[in-house]
C-alpha cells in the first residue's frame, strides 16, 4: 500500500469549510499534510486527492490531477463514485492510514477534433439543441450505421451509471474493459446500445443530411466546442486510467443498492 505523506483536498463550494477542517485535522493526526487545492493553473505534487462533493467533483479531480489516485468523500445527492460519507471522515482517514482500501483502475477516453485532444473519465457526446443530428459511426474504420436522432454517446464503465442511464444503455461493473455506444433520443425503436472492445478505434462524422444548426462535442458534462456538418471526431482508450480509492470489495454493488435503490 502506498504510503501518503502530502493529500490535497478538492472542494464542490465554500459550504465545505467545517468539513475540510476536520478532515485536515484527522490527518494531521497521522502526521500526513492535507492542503486545499485551489483553481489556479498549477497542478501540485500530490500522493492523494480526496475530492469532496458528488460525482461532479470526483471527475474534476480526475481530470486535473492524472496520475494521482482520487479517493471521494460524498458532499452531494448521488455521489455514485464516492467511498463515504462526509459523517464518516474519522473512519475514513483511519482506514486509509491502515491500508484497508483497494484502487479501482477506471478506462480513459481519448477524443479527438480538429488540432484538439481532450480525455474523458465517463462519456463523450455528439448532441444538437434543436432538430435531428445524422451521425454516421465507423468502428476500426468500418462504416456500422447512422444515428439520427439528439445525439450520440461514447461512455466507459464508470459513465454507465451517469448521463448512459437515461439512454437505457446496461450498467456495466467498472472492472470489465469495454466502450459503450449509444443514441440519444434516437428516431428508431429497434436501435440499441453497442459493447465494443477497449481497443476500438471509433470515429464519429457529423452527416451533410444534419438538420440541427448547432451540435456539441460535450465531454463529461463540459460542452468543448460547436461542430460544423462534415466535421470528426476520433475517440479510443487512453493509455492511462483513473484511480479511484474504496474501502470494500463489493462497492460497486453497495452503490447499485444505496445510490440507485437497487
Amino acid at each position: 500500500m502506498a504510503k501518503f505523506n502530502k493529500v490535497g483536498i478538492l472542494v464542490r463550494d465554500e459550504e465545505q469549510a467545517v468539513p475540510v477542517g476536520e478532515l485536515s485535522n484527522e490527518f494531521a493526526k497521522h502526521n500526513i499534510k492535507a492542503v486545499l487545492l485551489d483553481q489556479s493553473d498549477e497542478v501540485p505534487k500530490m500522493d492523494l486527492v480526496v475530492a469532496m462533493g458528488g460525482d461532479g467533483t470526483v471527475l474534476r479531480a480526475l481530470d486535473r490531477f492524472l496520475d494521482c489516485p482520487v479517493l471521494a468523500i460524498n458532499f452531494g445527492t448521488v455521489g455514485f463514485l464516492t467511498a463515504g460519507d462526509r459523517s464518516d471522515i474519522g473512519k475514513i482517514v483511519q482506514r486509509l492510514v491502515d491500508g484497508e482500501y483497494l484502487t479501482s483502475e477506471r478506462l480513459v477516453l481519448n477524443c479527438e477534433y480538429s488540432d484538439t485532444r481532450d480525455q474523458a473519465i465517463n462519456e463523450i457526446e455528439l448532441r444538437a439543441l434543436s432538430r435531428l443530428v445524422f451521425i454516421d459511426v465507423y468502428v476500426n474504420e468500418t462504416e456500422i450505421r447512422t444515428i439520427r436522432g439528439d445525439g450520440v454517446v461514447i461512455g466507459t464503465p464508470t459513465g454507465s451509471t451517469g448521463f448512459l442511464l437515461s439512454t437505457g444503455a446496461p450498467i456495466v461493473m467498472p472492472d470489465v474493459r469495454c466502450l459503450i455506444l449509444d443514441g440519444i433520443n434516437e428516431h428508431n425503436f429497434t436501435s440499441r446500445a453497442l459493447i465494443l472492445t477497449p481497443e476500438s478505434r471509433i470515429r464519429l462524422h457529423v452527416s451533410e443530411e444534419t438538420k440541427a444548426s448547432e451540435v456539441f462535442l460535450i465531454s463529461d458534462g463540459n460542452q468543448m466546442c460547436e461542430l460544423e456538418p462534415g466535421s470528426d471526431v476520433f475517440i479510443s482508450t487512453a493509455e492511462r486510467t483513473a484511480k479511484l480509492i474504496y474501502f470494500e470489495d463489493n462497492y460497486f454493488f453497495l452503490n447499485l443498492s444505496s445510490k440507485l435503490s437497487w
